[in-house]
């Protein structure tokens, strides 16, 4: 696909975006992509990088195997995405523990809008469809509700494998690739990996993001070539199922002691903002709104790109 500088501009900007949610663990990188309509751009580009990539290049030269796997696309969005988590990470985790509330209800109302808008792709319901999106939503919840892994000290395969399965959650809207970091108990030391600048790490996780990406892309766009709809209808239950990760209210059940001697929440439990001490609900509220109309104004900008 050609684009003009203007449209890279706004590919930029919308790998920030997916950097920017991904760093939050609740929120997909995905959905985000799915949303402002490179989706499945993004799933073709990747699942295209395989051992014919390589002939392309000895027979072609680097040009002609650039442009095979949708180089431009690819590396302007993963610059945006790099970018993003470079610089908002650290801005990210200072709101989770100083302002909890507020940004996960920005970011609940910016993915309860996903809900409506990758539900209103699904063509035709039937049977299987309500189905898979039943299945969705349940999977994606008892995700929420299980008792991350207690591993601050952990062997580099250990983080291989976290990155390789986080890719796969991040390219999956609705399922978010920081919260199953959290799920293994590799999210803090790699958020503090990036900070530090720990190259080693942050190479072994980044290995075991390219092969998951690489693999996992294939299976999703082979889903929504031969299973469109049902995908959708999957993908939707997903992030219905999710919902409950990011509601902004949360009673902690349980506690652990990190490897700095800090007391931090192990288990956490939703609950009903009434019953929430300093619940700030009507700026709850408002910033939900605001995440909600976010996502309504990337659809209408979408729209209008199609009818161009």
């Amino acid at each position: 696909m050609e684009r003009s500088v203007k449209g890279y501009i706004f590919l930029f900007l919308k790998g920030m975006a997916m950097g920017a949610a991904d760093v939050v663990p609740g929120v997909s990188g995905g959905t985000i992509a799915f949303i402002s309509g490179i989706y499945e751009e993004l799933l073709g580009s990747i699942s295209s990088i395989n051992f014919k990539t390589v002939a392309i290049l000895k027979k072609e030269g680097i040009k002609s195997a650039w442009n095979s796997i949708n180089g431009n696309f690819l590396s302007v969005l993963l610059l945006g995405v790099a970018a993003s988590v470079i610089s908002l990470a650290k801005g990210i985790s200072y709101l989770l523990e100083t302002e909890p509330i507020l940004l996960w209800s920005f970011f609940f109302g910016l993915v309860l809008a996903s809900v409506i808008f990758i539900g209103k792709q699904i063509t035709k319901w039937d049977f299987k469809t309500i189905l898979l999106l039943v299945l969705g939503a349940g999977v994606a919840y008892y995700i929420t509700i299980l008792e991350p892994l207690v591993s601050d000290e952990a062997s580099l395969l250990f983080y291989f494998i976290s990155g390789a399965l986080a890719i796969c959650a991040m390219i999956l809207p609705g399922i978010s690739g920081s919260f199953i970091l959290v799920l293994l108990g590799s999210y803090k030391m790699i958020l503090e990996a990036i900070h530090s600048r720990d190259l080693q790490l942050i190479a072994t996780v980044g290995a075991g993001v390219v092969v998951g990406l690489l693999s996992f892309s294939k299976v999703l766009k082979w889903l929504f070539s031969n299973f469109k709809n049902l995908t959708l209808a999957g993908l939707t239950g997903f992030i219905i199922g999710s919902l409950n990760k990011i509601w902004p209210w949360k009673e902690t059940l349980t506690w652990r002691t990190n490897s700095h001697g800090e007391e931090v929440p192990l288990l956490q439990n939703s609950i009903s903002p009434f019953d929430y001490e300093n619940n700030q609900l009507l700026m709850a509220i408002a910033l939900a709104v605001v995440g909600y109309l976010v996502i309504i104004f990337l659809e209408k900008v979408q729209a209008e790109k199609k009818l161009d």
